[in-house]
């Protein structure tokens, strides 16, 4: 298709153009050794050095949101989910492409860290102003947060002491309390009951309300189908298809179900007619963001 003109006027919150990004990382693969030039071998075995390999973990990204959307992001271990948030968050800068965003995304992750030795109450007033809040508005934000975690009086023990779920509840209580503009959440909320399920909806319910943008990070495609007005399927670091949540989350479970049986013809056919019903979509930024407008998290040409 024809490149899509985005204009910083429209409701565009987050732009992504052709980005890539590529991992050098040392592997012990007995093939890679072998095809690594003799006097490197000799010298890597003489350092204690492993040869290194190119890890593709996105592939040429593009995509717009908009203010209102909930976007979710499914697909299997390592095909760039994770890194696609990070990317969008700006820490880390794309081996190539354009990454842009209105205001600064707050990346909620459930190993974002905070201070295992402080109570969970301590770690709400620093999670609190770390984002910029003033003491009287984490003061007044609290309770809410406290109520919207449902974690009850353990908000009060040290944080070495919850588990993991626990953890990832108040972290999203923190995150969804300072309003942000982009919220990008990797796997937090799969880790709750069903209350703490309905509280969550509730909470990004009323930030794409607030003309907000959510992305959500998910291996249970139910998760995206039920939370997310809009899925994107990612395979091996690209865009599998890009549209309404229930049908890419569903054609995604289909497929999923097929890599799961072992019927490696289904699956195959299954991504392959997916891919032709995708869009190859190219965005060109125009005209260029003035000075002093929206922050480039991560640009590199």
């Amino acid at each position: 298709m024809d490149a899509t003109d985005l204009t910083w006027s429209s409701d565009v919150t987050v732009a992504v153009a052709n980005a890539h990004m590529h991992y050098h990382v040392s592997s012990t693969e007995a093939r890679v050794r072998r095809a690594t030039p003799a006097p490197l071998r000799v010298l890597n075995s003489m350092v204690g050095r492993q040869p290194k390999v190119v890890v593709r973990a996105l592939a040429g990204i593009s995509l717009a949101a908009r203010r209102g959307e909930s976007i979710g992001i499914i697909g299997t271990n390592g095909s760039g989910k994770s890194t696609l948030l990070r990317v969008i968050a700006g820490l880390e800068t794309p081996t190539r492409g354009e990454v842009l965003a209105r205001s600064t995304p707050v990346l909620l992750g459930v190993n974002a860290a905070l201070m295992p030795e402080l109570s969970g109450e301590q770690n709400v007033r620093l999670g609190c102003l770390a984002m910029g809040l003033t003491p009287e508005q984490t003061e007044n934000l609290i309770p809410e947060i406290i109520d919207l975690s449902g974690i009850g009086t353990a908000v009060y023990l040290p944080m070495k002491t919850y588990s993991s779920g626990m953890g990832a509840r108040l972290r999203f209580a923190i995150a969804a309390a300072a309003n942000p503009q982009i919220l990008l959440i990797d796997e937090a909320l799969s880790t709750g009951d069903a209350a703490f399920k309905e509280r969550s909806e509730e909470r990004m319910t009323a930030l794409r309300e607030q003309a907000g943008t959510v992305f959500i990070v998910n291996h249970a495609a139910q998760v995206i189908e039920e939370t997310c007005t809009r899925a994107l399927w990612l395979h091996r670091g690209r865009i599998v298809l890009d549209g309404p949540a229930p049908e890419t989350a569903r054609r995604y479970r289909q497929w999923a179900w097929a890599v799961a049986k072992g019927n490696d013809d289904k699956a195959a056919g299954l991504l392959k007619d997916a891919l032709a019903d995708g869009l190859d979509t190219r965005l060109r930024l125009v005209p260029a963001p003035p000075k002093g407008g929206p922050p480039r998290h991560a640009v590199r040409g």
